[in-house]
């Protein structure tokens, strides 16, 4: 489902969603996986300072099990049939010393280049901020000048159907914004 846009954009973007239904049976070859790591690498950050850190796990293994074991039920339930789990944590301190004051805004446009590469190969992604940031600390073994931000399920489109409850709905749901009229407080050309 396409999204109403005001003017044209990018097909990507237009088309773009965070969809809950996940082949059980895809997985997600290195390729794939590496380009959208590599996507998020290059995104723009404060002074360079990149405070971006991975932790990739694919369906069936350790890292995988790890991530979703910090999930809130609701997530779980459907995040377990993704190809991937990947937590992205943020480094809160800068390499002269001072704070990162702003490392989760530099992290969550590295997440946006990943989202955007991924749905460029065909995947689907979906950005949960539902977990336990102490588990996955502690189950990651995540050094403490590290700060978990968000997880990420990526994988394959499954039917909707496949869904139930409050999932389907969410799932079926049109895909809707607040009008640009309400975003932009000065400035909106006419």
């Amino acid at each position: 489902m396409k999204a109403e846009t005001s003017v044209p954009v990018h097909e990507i973007i237009a088309t773009r969603r965070s969809p809950r239904s996940f082949n059980e049976t895809a997985s997600i070859n290195n390729e794939d996986l590496t380009a959208i790591l590599e996507a998020a690498r290059w995104a723009a950050s404060a002074f360079n300072g990149q405070p971006w850190r991975f932790f990739v796990g694919k369906r069936g293994d350790e890292v995988f099990s790890q991530i979703l074991s910090s999930l809130g039920d609701f997530n779980k339930s459907w995040a377990k049939n993704s190809s991937s789990l990947i937590l992205v944590a943020g480094k809160t301190v800068r390499g002269d010393g001072s704070i990162h004051a702003d490392y989760q805004y530099d992290c969550g446009l590295a997440v946006a280049q990943l989202v955007i590469e991924a749905h460029h190969r065909g995947l689907i992604a979906h950005q949960m901020t539902g977990f336990d940031k102490a588990v996955a600390q502690e189950v990651l073994s995540i050094a403490p000048e590290l700060i978990p931000v968000v997880v990420i399920a990526v994988g394959t489109q499954d039917a909707p159907e496949k869904l139930a409850g409050p999932l389907l709905e969410r799932e079926t749901a049109k895909r809707e914004r607040l009008a640009l009229s309400e975003l932009v407080i000065k400035g909106l050309p006419a």
